[in-house]
Parts: structure tokens; C-alpha cells; sequence
């Protein structure tokens, strides 16, 4: 929202008070509170009107400081609030050289100085942001008061996140409002909108609202991150690093990180897609050609249809197409499948269930006590009201019957048209809601599946989301259609999302809306495996793969068994991201921080901590892609690439560039057929370009491999690992000796299979071929 008219004046309407000095602070126990006049003091009459703003610095934890700016004190509270971990730190507050100072960690803030109002944040020696003159301040619009920071932009500084949005990845020049939206992958609206920026220069900021807010980012100033939110009161945080991922630690150590996803939801998920026609004998079809083709193939899912037209949702399944659900249900199970249905937040009129949600006070309600409906997506629908704990249980009780059924996840679409012109049971300020509406969405699907499933099993597949939305996996990037185009702004979008705090995310492989042409089905097969979770689905086409051409069949069946291959590796990265909130799907710029080539990369990404990817955009298979410094590997050849530099491709449909990290041990899996096995039996440790000095400790299940290299000879301790363990020198023709296992020749290196706990190869010849 902008609120001037170029550098000098405010646009009409508009009138601005912002704090011009300091007039007293007020020392607490870790909390400085600070009274500036918004017009300079003079004399004792310039004291006798306002606005005073009243800003409160404080620490939840360490490197992270609050700031809350307001105006009326006396605001009524509003709900719903972002829950937030605090850890209540030793902040520390004193004064130096008149000014004001918070200290928590390395964090620091500074309050005032000689030239008048300034606001500092400071780590490592020097200035992160700051907040000057004419920044901060209360801006009335045609009566309607807002409250805003504008937070200074470095040279060079690059913003980040703000929810899983669709246009360039650098947010820097753009104007992001977040509020969520039903619109697509192509637009600027989003399903997930996250007030939460991560910046390349040592720090993110982190605004505390869940309703409304408007960002300019470097937009109305080109200098500054301007956000504001409507009201008395505005509260973000500054997050400091040093680095990107030492942000989004800290920022999901505040705002919650993500449950750990089951093994099998990592494999690949096909649907009946949307508005295909489909019973349980196109099922059977789906199933039994996979498993004839060779597809390995973990989660079958029904779509919308599964239920009777106009009774989305009533979760009774369709007894014309599906007559006997528990007995079509047992028989995927027999074939190793999990089952996910389709399911929404909304209660059409014609479903059994309105006349109860009505009676019972579970569905949304307007200010006159009518229920609140409309009749796009089903005639007359209502909306469940998950303020309402008794809301809660009927809907999970509703979901609970079709897990007894033998169903295992659910897809939980929508949730972001939701009004503001209705009352909540708990008094929630809708607007407010409008954003949140979805985490209470998830929050009751997801508890119910731990609850049944037990930690560690449950999984929904969501599409919208707010802050704290990422402890309730997994989240998808919602409606692309079957273009390049959208393949590259779904991308952006994931890596978008994950810069916002969010650790796994997948989308529709070839595009939902549409039917993808042979060359881009195959393409986004490679990028869609390659994914932290995969799904082929589609809207109004079936998304099996011989429907498209022969070869599609060959390349899901490479990239499918190479995915599960690769388990071991992904699910440790997996770890990771419930450990530090780091994402498995990575933006360049998160682990190469300090490369200037990295910053604005959005057609590649790191796959966990060691893996390149470049997703082919074209049907002839030209790609151009960007290497960091060092020795990589090309981890389907062997192949070494010497970086920094650009690289360019030319890519059949079976291949990918895939490239491996110097100093990276990956862990490969024994087994292509599903992901969810013994990672750790059977494994092989893939060793790249391990410099000396260096160790590297690797974890599979409860294993825990360290692998280190002093001079020519590289050691391998693996603890509690099962035996028929191996290792594999990628690049090494030959060693010159091996104590505790054997040694055996191997296309991209030296093979040693293991016989005891500990590894030993001296002599190592490092030769190899580069590109």
C-alpha cells in the first residue's frame, strides 16, 4: 500500500505522523519502551498534543527482537495471534553514548541519535537495517488508520519469501500483499502468504499479524522495505543470521517447524485427477498398468468425484462408481498402496451434513445469525467454523469414519476465499481470520491423522497456508496450468515457499490446468521426482503416463526409481528440515550466500545440502545453469564440472543436470521399487572430491556413518549400521590399499564393500574426466 506521491507529498488523503526524536525510555527487565513525538519539543506547549509513538523492544529469544509500534493503547485485543515459541533470554539493556541500546545474542538494537529519530539493528560490527526518519509512523487514509515501519535495503541486498509466490524469486521492486487468494500459479495473488522476509544480508523481519499486510519492497523507496498493517499497533521482529539458513532456524524455531512426512509419502502419488471420469475399474486400470510398466508407485488418490456432485463434503463416497469402498480400499492395500481422498473446509447445502453443521453450530455464521453461504465451487455452501472446539471434533469425527475405512492422508484443497463479512464462534476478528482461517484447517486434519496414525505417519496434502502452517505437512503449489512457463513459476513459488519457512513441497507434474504436450510431460516428470514429494494430477486429463507416449513410461520409470535410490539422502535431508527449518528443496542463494551468482537463481536449486538440480525448460533439452566454485560431479556419469561458472546442456528426456557437491558423502539406497525400506541396508556412500581435512558425518535411520580424509587416506566409521554396507571413491581409478572391506572396480570409481565397522583406503588416485 503505497501512501505518498513521489519523495515530497502524500497522495490524497492521506495525513502522516511519524517520531521525530526521542523524549524518555524506559528501562524493564529485557525491554526498553520508548515515548517519541511525532513534531520536535520546543517548549512545554508543544507537549500538550500527540501523537505520541510508543515503540516496545524486546528479545523472545536470542538474535531475535520484537518491535511494537503503536498509537492507542487502548485498541480492543483481537484474535486469532500467531502462536510463537519464546524463550524468554537474558536480553540486556543499557545506554551508550546517550542512546538506547537491547542487546540479545548478537543482536542489537539502538534507539536515537545526535541527528535525531533512528532506529538500528546492529550485529557482527555492523549496521543490519535501520528504520529513519519519516519510516515508522501512524498514516491515516480517508479516516482509516494504518500503522508502518520501512526498514532500510543495502546496497546489493536481495529480499526474499513472503509465501509461495509466483513471479521472480528476488522480491525486490515489488508490491506483495498478503492476503490469500484462489488465483492460480500466474498471477500475483497466493494461496500462501507468509508476512516473513529473508534477506542476503544477515538478517529477515518477521511482521506479527495474521490478517492483512502490505508490503512495498523497495517499491514506494527504493531503498527501504516499507510494511504496513490497518489499526493502532504493528509488531514484527528482526531475525539475524548471520546467514540465510541461520535465519530460518531462528524464524521456525519461532513460528514452529514441520512435522518429519512417512518414508512412503516421498514416493510418487498418482490421481484420478479432477474432473476425469473415473470408478473403481479406471483405478484398477491406473493401478494394474503401473505395476505392468514397471512404475513403482506409492499413493493412489481420489479426487473430488469420489463423493456425489453438490455434496462436497459429506466424505460418503459415490455408491454408483465406488459400491464397496472398504473392499476397492483393502484391495490397493493388498497392492502396497496408501490412499489419500480429496476433502475442503466447505459443507454444500445438498450434503446430510448441512442440516447438522446448522443445528449443531459448527458452520460460520453472519452478523444477523444466518448462516453465512454462496454458491460458487457448490451450491449454497457453508463454511465449518474451526474456532469452535465442538466444530473441531465433528469434522475430525466426519474423517475419522473414512480412516476407519482404510483411507490414509488426505488432500486438504482450498481454504482461502474465506469472508469477512460473518461471525466466529470464538469472536475472532474475521479479517484477521481471512489468513488463519487455513492452519485451523489443517491443524484439525493433521491431529487427527497423528492421533490414529501415530507421530511420524501423518501427512496431508495442503494448498493454503499462513505462518505455522509448515508444522502440518506437506503443502502443494496449487493450479499451474501445462506450459514451460508455469512449470518455471511453480518453481519459483516452491522455492519461494521455502525461503518462508516451509520444509516440503510438490506439485502437479505436468500441469493442472490443460494437457501437457509429450516433451513437457516429460520434463516436469524429471523435475517433479526430484521434488521433496511427487504427484502426477491433472484437471480435466488423466495424468498416466502411456496416455502421453511410450517414452513418458521410460522416463517416470528412471526418475521414479532414481528418487527411491536416493532415500536414503532425502529422507536425512527431510531431517534436516524438522530439526532447523531449512527446506529440502533449496534456493541457491540459502547455501551459497556469499556468491553474487547465487542471488537471483530461480531455475535451479539444491536438493538437500549436496545435490544440484537444473530442470530442462525446453523440448529439445537445452539448459543453462550456474555452478559455484569448486570440483562437482555429475552424479549419473561421474563426470566432473569445474565451477564458478555457467553451463550449458543439451538434455535427452531420461537425463537431468544433476550435479554433486565437493565434500559431499550421499547416501544411495539399495532398493528402486518404493521409498519406504531399511535405508540403512545395503547402502553405498557415495564420496565426492573430499578435500583434506575434512569429515563429513553422514546419518541413515540409526546409522551414523563419519567419513574423513587425512592426506591419501580416507577413513569410514559407520556405528550401529547393519553389515553389507559399501562405499564408492566417485572419481578415484585406483587406491593403493583397503583394510576392512574389499575392494571392486565400479564405472564412476573405487567400490569397497564393507566387512567390518571401519574403513580404511590409502593411495587414492583422484583422476578423472571434466567438463
Amino acid at each position: 500500500m503505497k501512501f505518498s506521491d513521489g519523495y515530497w507529498r502524500l497522495r490524497p488523503g492521506v495525513v502522516a505522523a511519524h517520531p521525530v526524536e526521542v523524549h524518555d525510555v524506559v528501562a524493564g527487565e529485557g525491554s526498553l519502551v520508548v515515548h517519541a513525538p511525532t513534531k520536535p519539543i520546543r517548549r512545554r506547549g508543544d507537549l500538550l498534543r500527540g501523537p505520541v509513538v510508543t515503540v516496545h523492544l524486546s528479545s523472545p529469544m536470542p538474535d531475535v527482537i520484537g518491535v511494537t509500534i503503536t498509537h492507542f493503547a487502548g485498541e480492543a485485543p483481537a484474535e486469532p495471534r500467531f502462536e510463537l515459541t519464546t524463550e524468554y533470554p537474558d536480553a540486556c539493556v543499557s545506554e551508550e553514548d546517550g542512546v538506547a541500546v537491547l542487546t540479545s545474542g548478537a543482536l542489537s538494537v539502538r534507539v536515537g541519535d545526535e541527528d535525531g529519530w533512528s532506529v538500528d539493528f546492529t550485529a557482527g560490527g555492523r549496521t543490519l537495517t535501520s528504520s529513519g526518519a519519516k519510516a515508522m509512523g501512524f498514516l491515516t487514509v480517508d479516516g482509516e488508520h494504518h500503522v508502518r515501519d520501512q526498514l532500510t535495503l543495502g546496497v546489493g541486498a536481495v529480499v526474499y519469501g513472503l509465501g509461495e509466490r509466483f513471479g521472480p524469486l528476488a522480491r525486490n521492486g515489488q508490491v506483495v500483499d498478503v492476503w490469500n487468494a484462489d488465483g492460480g500459479t500466474g498471477t500475483e495473488q497466493a494461496y500462501k502468504n507468509i508476512p516473513f522476509y529473508l534477506t542476503n544480508a544477515g538478517y529477515g523481519v518477521f511482521v506479527d499479524h495474521p490478517g492483512a499486510v502490505s508490503f512495498e519492497v523497495g517499491s514506494e523507496v527504493v531503498s527501504r522495505v516499507q510494511f504496513s498493517v490497518p489499526g493502532q499497533s504493528l509488531r514484527y521482529f528482526v531475525i539475524h543470521g548471520p546467514t540465510p539458513k541461520d535465519v530460518l532456524r531462528r524464524y521456525t524455531a519461532l513460528t514452529g517447524r514441520p512435522a518429519l512426512p512417512p518414508a512412503w509419502s516421498f514416493g510418487l502419488w498418482l490421481s484420478t485427477s479432477f474432473t476425469t471420469s473415473y470408478d473403481e475399474a479406471t483405478v484398477t486400470a491406473f493401478v494394474d498398468g503401473m505395476a505392468e510398466r514397471d512404475l513403482p508407485l506409492s499413493v493412489f488418490h481420489f479426487d473430488c468425484f469420489w463423493m456425489r456432485e453438490y455434496h462436497w463434503c459429506d466424505f460418503l463416497w459415490d455408491p454408483a462408481t465406488f459400491p464397496d469402498p472398504p473392499g476397492m480400499l483393502e484391495r490397493l492395500r493388498a497392492r502396497g498402496l496408501r490412499v489419500c481422498v480429496w476433502i475442503n473446509p466447505y459443507i454444500g447445502q445438498a450434503s446430510v451434513l448441512f442440516a447438522e453443521g446448522v443445528a449443531g453450530g459448527y458452520l460460520v455464521r453472519k452478523p444477523n445469525g444466518d448462516v453465512w453461504q454462496w454458491d460458487e465451487w457448490q451450491p449454497g455452501m457453508a463454511l465449518v467454523d474451526f474456532t469452535n472446539p465442538a466444530a473441531r471434533e465433528w469434522f475430525a469425527a466426519k474423517l475419522g469414519a473414512v480412516l476407519d475405512q482404510g483411507v490414509d492422508c488426505f488432500k486438504t484443497d482450498f481454504g482461502e476465499r474465506i469472508p469477512t463479512d460473518v461471525v466466529y464462534f470464538d469472536g475472532s476478528d474475521p479479517q484477521r481470520m481471512h489468513n488463519y482461517y487455513p492452519l485451523l484447517y489443517n491443524r484439525t486434519v493433521f491431529e487427527l491423522l497423528r492421533a490414529r496414525r501415530g507421530d511420524g505417519d501423518a501427512v496431508v496434502f495442503a494448498r493454503s497456508a499462513t505462518a505455522g502452517s509448515q508444522r502440518f505437512p506437506v503443502h502443494w503449489g496449487g493450479d499451474s496450468e501445462s506450459t514451460y512457463e508455469s512449470m518455471a513459476e511453480s518453481l519459483r513459488g516452491g522455492l519461494s515457499l521455502g525461503m518462508s519457512g516451509f520444509g516440503f513441497w510438490s506439485h502437479d507434474i505436468g500441469g493442472f490446468e490443460g494437457t501437457p504436450r509429450a516433451g513437457l510431460f516429460k520434463r516436469w516428470i524429471a523435475f517433479g521426482l526430484l521434488s521433496s514429494h511427487s504427484r502426477l494430477h491433472g484437471s480435466g486429463s488423466y495424468r498416466v503416463p502411456w496416455l502421453v507416449d511410450e517414452e513418458s513410461v521410460d522416463v517416470l520409470r528412471v526418475f521414479t526409481k532414481l528418487k527411491a535410490r536416493l532415500m536414503p539422502y532425502l529422507f536425512e535431508a527431510a531431517r534436516q528440515a524438522v530439526g532447523s527449518g531449512v527446506p529440502v528443496m533449496r534456493a541457491m542463494v540459502l547455501e551459497f550466500p556469499d556468491d553474487p551468482g547465487c542471488a537471483h537463481l530461480e531455475h535451479q536449486y539444491l536438493l538437500g545440502d549436496s545435490l544440484l538440480v537444473a530442470p530442462v525448460f525446453t523440448d529439445d533439452g537445452t539448459v543453462s545453469y550456474y555452478v559455484p566454485a569448486g570440483t562437482w560431479t555429475r552424479f549419473t556419469t561421474g563426470e566432473r564440472v569445474l565451477g564458478p561458472g555457467w553451463m550449458t546442456d543439451r538434455c535427452g528426456f531420461t537425463e537431468i543436470p544433476l550435479l554433486v557437491r565437493p565434500n559431499a558423502v550421499v547416501p544411495v539406497g539399495a532398493v528402486d521399487d518404493r521409498p519406504d525400506y531399511d535405508h540403512a541396508d545395503g547402502v553405498t556412500l557415495h564420496v565426492y572430491e573430499l578435500a583434506d581435512g575434512t569429515t563429513v558425518t553422514t546419518a541413515v535411520g540409526d546409522a551414523v556413518f563419519t567419513t574423513s580424509r587425512r592426506g591419501d587416506v580416507i577413513t569410514v566409521e559407520a556405528s550401529a549400521a547393519p553389515p553389507g554396507w559399501r562405499v564408492l571413491l566417485v572419481g578415484v581409478r585406483a587406491v593403493g590399499s583397503a583394510t576392512g572391506g574389499r575392494v571392486a572396480e565400479h564405472d564412476h570409481g573405487v567400490l569397497i564393500q564393507a566387512d567390518h565397522a571401519r574403513v580404511v583406503v590409502r593411495g587414492n588416485d583422484s583422476g578423472g574426466r571434466s567438463s
